[in-house]
């Protein structure tokens, strides 16, 4: 079966919290994961100093998370976000920001592209 790295949630109405589990793509949101990694509070936090930027608390469990990858777990692309946050990850969309802002064109596939059909139509006789 395709393992998926995903979000459960947790929490009160208005006050989300979300475990970050291992569970097979097919299982409901909330049904028993095989492994728990860590957790997400998206609700941001004052620093503990009272300066400074707020943040949004992640905890995972780098070791496991680095195994689920290695046997392939996919992740959404939710937990893709949270786990490029943390280093786990190539971000996504890191690549063509990175070509427009030198000003080159966006690779192109590998493969020669097909001329454009000729269009032939047919005139009334």
């Amino acid at each position: 079966m395709v393992l998926k790295i995903r979000l459960a949630r947790f929490g009160k109405r208005h006050a989300p919290f979300y475990n970050i589990v291992v569970a097979h793509a097919r299982t409901a949101r909330n049904s028993k994961p095989l492994e728990v990694l860590g957790t997400y509070d998206p609700i941001p936090k004052i620093p503990s100093g009272g300066e400074g930027r707020k943040f949004k608390d992640i905890k995972l469990d780098t070791a496991r998370a680095k195994y689920w990858l290695g046997v392939g777990a996919q992740p959404t692309d939710t937990t893709w976000r949270l786990m490029s946050m943390l280093g786990l990850l190539e971000p996504r969309y890191r690549i063509g920001q990175l070509q427009n802002k030198s000003g080159s064109a966006p690779m192109t596939s590998e493969r020669p592209s097909k001329p454009p059909e000729q269009r032939t139509t047919a005139t009334p006789a």
